[in-house]
């Protein structure tokens, strides 16, 4: 439904170059319509800027419309190293945020249940890297479209008891995979890593074209977001935390990404990258040109870039984007 939606945003004067999920979520609240209708009204919302600062003022206009308060986590953005000055600030914004929990919700902040969550989050961050780190066998028991399903419980549900069960359930059937040595493809002959968030609306279609070219995305830079490398649990709790909610994929300068995707090419014994342009996102594409270059030069690996949008199938060419993963994987198997 997102094109409707986005076309309802834009009909009130929002731009189409707007991120495509911000008009769909604003459509949707001036239309009342989507997948399970109008959402409920909030309290309160809370955003934080660690990802994008669209999302600042896309819930600073859904505040006004639906005339209740938002909580702004504001996370600095590091271009280097992690400084102890920046950890500290995001530690005192995670107290504001208690307190304005706290003053909204009338009761105290309960420490033994912000511990028990924080365990859980932990056991399901520690299952999920575990299960991203199983396509290093060949052939790969998983495929990142796939994760990009299964990683829906670690963004929605990362502190239940319920997340937890489903990743050692998974877990434990991708060892059995593993074991049996069964692919997530019948066919495995290249070995690619995806940049940017999947084209949600095209994931089967191009799951299809890969698989019939024995092409499988091994990692991508996406769901492995969630797997939060940096996360010590050896530090304190709330350090751990400041440092795991600075030091996320989008709050990192362009040298750290292009070793990510290096890095991950060497670890998961890719052929090759393909980056998604994302026109709607703009933190995730700006400097891919930059990044696809050093990478290449970094690794020998080739890179191929196509143009689509995440959520806005209106800014998206199957047919020209299918032809150019058509050639880059002949380009693949003639080296």
């Amino acid at each position: 439904m997102s094109v409707s939606l986005c076309e309802a945003a834009e009909h009130r004067g929002y731009s189409h170059d707007l991120c495509s999920y911000a008009l769909t979520d604003i459509g949707s609240s001036l239309t009342g319509k989507g997948p399970l209708g109008r959402l409920p009204k909030p309290d309160f919302l809370v955003c934080g800027n660690n990802i994008c600062g669209t999302v600042i003022k896309w819930y600073e206009v859904q505040a006004r419309a639906l005339n209740v308060p938002v909580f702004f986590f504001d996370t600095p953005f590091i271009h280097d190293e992690t400084q102890p000055h920046t950890l500290n600030y995001v530690q005192s914004q995670m107290e504001e945020y208690v307190s304005f929990l706290e003053n909204r919700l009338k009761r105290p902040f309960s420490e033994k249940r912000f511990q028990e969550a924080c365990s859980r989050s932990f056991e399901t961050i520690t299952l999920w890297k575990e299960i991203l780190d199983m396509p290093r066998h060949h052939p790969a028991p998983l495929a990142a479209f796939d994760a990009f399903i299964h990683m829906a419980p670690i963004v929605t549900l990362r502190g239940t008891r319920w997340a937890v069960r489903y990743y050692r359930k998974l877990k434990k059937e991708m060892e059995e995979r593993v074991k049996k040595g069964v692919g997530a493809f019948a066919r495995e002959e290249i070995r690619l890593i995806w940049d940017n968030i999947p084209i949600w609306y095209d994931i089967r279609n191009l799951s299809k074209l890969l698989s019939s070219q024995g092409a499988v995305l091994v990692a991508d830079t996406y769901t492995s977001a969630w797997a939060m490398d940096e996360l010590d649990l050896a530090q304190t709790l709330k350090n751990g935390l400041a440092r795991a909610y600075a030091t996320i994929h989008l709050n990192r300068g362009l040298d750290y990404k292009i070793q990510k995707i290096a890095n991950l090419i060497e670890t998961y014994g890719a052929h090759g990258f393909i980056m998604h342009s994302n026109r709607s996102c703009k933190p995730y594409s700006l400097g891919q040109l930059d990044l696809k270059r050093e990478v290449t030069r970094l690794t020998g690996k080739p890179g191929l870039m196509i143009e689509a949008d995440h959520t806005d199938s209106r800014s998206y060419s199957p047919n020209q984007v299918e032809k150019q993963i058509q050639i880059f994987l002949d380009i693949i198997k003639g080296k």
